[in-house]
């Protein structure tokens, strides 16, 4: 009944808006039919959030493969032109090199054994499973909501039709108590205080189909559904109500939680991180290769030989000299002495890791109390839904009761107007405990971490 009342508020809170919006936005051109399946499926590939998380999966997929092209060959290619503006001299009025000198050169390595490299590609895929558990943990809040919302939608449209019934039927009262006002048969403040039940229950209805619009809303933001488009949303509380009650199995499993997942996740990554740092110690090999293609512009010695004459240069020669040196090798490197930072790093990393730990166990006494708490919050709202239920059912045969002794003529209106109003609490009343009683299912599975999700027929 809080619910109820909540809803109505809101939707009196939002009328002028909502009456702005409709006279400023465009005419609805779209109806969609909706039920709790479909709406989960339409939330899951068109919510941001989840979006998000995807491409933050897709993201370390690209992190992971550049940890492995470090392992790949690296090839690299250089080229150099220099000018000798002043060449070198040996003594005096004596100078070598060629005043023109062309280098290109190519180099090629390949790690053959870097442990940090390894451990990196084994803290990568943990990372995955991060970002995976972080998608995971979106998408079952976000079906939680959106079970939320759908039952809300459910329940303001349900709301509605018992108000309508209670219209229906208080319409018909007041018909009835006109006949005989007008016969003499009844007192005109009967005929009036059946009209004062009709005035107060109009009101009401118009309340409701504002929720219903608010809760409407609502169900859209989270699937992404322009608000000129109308929806119209497929099954019942009661039909939600069977399936739950057919499927309970209360668990006090608390291993796919999220939280605990996540924390255990970085723990994970903790160790990695410590062993990591570890493999910083560790001797690095790598194989390398050189190829180099030198021109240099020749420089006649021909004077320094004897002192003879100087020698023609033949036409076919080339004014360059060429050569190719080729280098081939392997490189090993082992660190020594950092200054004692490898070290303090590893107890920066095991101290994160003695407070992850207390955390986690923190952590798990408090999920263990969330879950019980959902328990008992559903076995309270399974017994009020099924306490309420009865109620209705003796509220609609005192109903009838008084219904009957009113046409009779021994009943007074008071006590049919009485009949007619408990009967509509207990009904409103008993929506809500079913709203209720699904509400705390959704959240006690979202303790849980369990990603499935209850279909009506």
């Amino acid at each position: 009944m809080k619910k109820i009342v909540s809803l109505i508020c809101c939707a009196i809170a939002t009328f002028g808006v909502a009456q702005a919006q409709v006279a400023t936005s465009p005419a609805s051109t779209e109806t969609i039919q909706l039920s709790l399946d479909s709406a989960i499926e339409i939330a899951l590939s068109d919510n941001p959030t989840i979006k998000v998380a995807n491409l933050e999966i897709e993201r370390y997929d690209y992190v992971r493969k550049q940890t492995i092209s470090s392992l790949y060959p690296q090839i690299d290619a250089s080229a150099q032109y220099s000018l000798a503006v002043r060449r070198q001299e040996m003594t005096e009025g004596f100078s070598f090199g060629g005043k023109n000198t062309i280098n290109v050169a190519g180099t090629l390595s390949l790690p053959l054994f870097v442990p940090s490299v390894y451990r990196q590609m084994k803290m990568n895929r943990t990372q995955m499973e991060s970002a995976v558990e972080s998608a995971r943990a979106n998408r079952i809040d976000l079906v939680a909501s959106i079970r939320s919302a759908y039952y809300n939608v459910l329940l303001a449209e349900q709301s509605l039709v018992v108000l309508k019934e209670a219209i229906e039927t208080t319409q018909q009262v007041v018909d009835n108590t006109r006949n005989l006002y007008e016969n003499g048969l009844a007192a005109e403040y009967d005929y009036i205080t059946a009209q004062v039940q009709l005035s107060n229950l109009k009101p009401q209805v118009l309340q409701a189909e504002n929720a219903i619009e608010i809760t409407k809303l609502q169900l859209k933001m989270y699937l992404s559904i322009p608000e000129n488009v109308d929806i119209e949303v497929e099954g019942s509380l009661d039909g939600f109500r069977e399936k739950v009650l057919l499927g309970e199995d209360y668990s006090m499993d608390i291993s796919q939680n999220t939280s605990l997942r996540t924390l255990d996740i970085q723990r994970e990554l903790l160790e990695h991180q410590e062993k990591l740092i570890q493999t910083t110690r560790m001797p690095m090999i790598a194989a390398f290769g050189q190829i180099s293609y030198i021109g240099q512009e020749r420089v006649d010695l021909s004077g320094l030989m004897g002192g003879g004459p100087r020698a023609t240069q033949s036409a076919e020669q080339s004014k360059l000299w060429w050569q190719y040196p080729i280098s081939v090798g392997a490189q090993i490197s082992i660190p020594i002495f950092a200054g004692f930072k490898k070290t303090n790093q590893l107890r920066e990393v095991r101290n994160q890791m003695e407070q992850l730990d207390i955390q986690r166990e923190y952590a798990e006494q408090g999920i263990r109390l969330q879950v019980e708490q959902s328990i008992n919050t559903l076995l309270t709202a399974r017994e009020t839904m099924l306490s309420n239920e009865l109620t209705v059912e003796q509220a609609q045969r005192a109903y009838d009761i008084a219904l009957a002794r009113y046409n009779a003529g021994a009943g007074t209106i008071l006590e049919l107007n009485s009949s007619q109003l408990s009967l509509t609490q207990a009904q409103l009343s008993y929506s809500q405990s079913i709203y209720d009683y699904l509400s705390a299912y959704a959240q006690y599975e979202k303790a849980l971490g369990v990603e499935t999700y209850v279909a009506a027929e």
